[in-house]
């Protein structure tokens, strides 16, 4: 099996993996990276997202071989619970989360927009989560708390 080199949260990663293995299957399997979850597993729901060169991509579809010499991140690249990253800290305040199933995918796919665009509209923020599937109907609070980040954000 080849290796295959990419960054993971800033951090030089190899893996001896199949090239058309997924990256999700990598992460949460030869990794142990727990925040991408399978959803669909047809790149639709955005459970699985991840940033990859700062974009919003799919894991559950994304072949090995397309991450190589790539950064990816994950929600444990965005923050921690000792300095949460200000999406997280927003979701927090506005309690933009029920079940959490769907909220690492969303937060991924907030913070590539903010990276791209760090002081949205609303309804650039509906469209940058549109991707993103919340079966517990915690849409509104989730752009609440983008737009919160982004003026945190901008403030800081």
């Amino acid at each position: 099996m080849p290796t295959i080199q990419f960054r993971l949260n800033g951090t030089p990663t190899a893996v001896d993996t199949h090239p058309d293995q997924t990256l999700l299957d990598v992460l949460r399997g030869r990794l142990g990276i727990t925040s991408p979850h399978l959803g669909c597993g047809a790149g639709e729901c955005g459970a699985c997202h991840v940033m990859v060169d700062g974009r919003a991509m799919a894991s559950c579809d994304m072949p090995m071989w397309s991450a190589a010499d790539r950064d990816v991140v994950t929600l444990e690249g965005l923050g921690s619970a000792e300095q949460p990253h200000p999406l997280q800290r927003a979701f927090i305040s506005e309690q933009a989360m029920q079940c959490g199933y769907c909220v690492s995918g969303i937060l991924i796919s907030a913070a590539a927009l903010l990276k791209r665009n760090p002081s949205p509209t609303e309804s650039e923020v509906r469209a940058a989560l549109d991707r993103n599937l919340c079966r517990c109907g915690s849409h509104n609070r989730m752009v609440r708390a983008v737009l919160r980040a982004a003026a945190e954000t901008a403030t800081s």
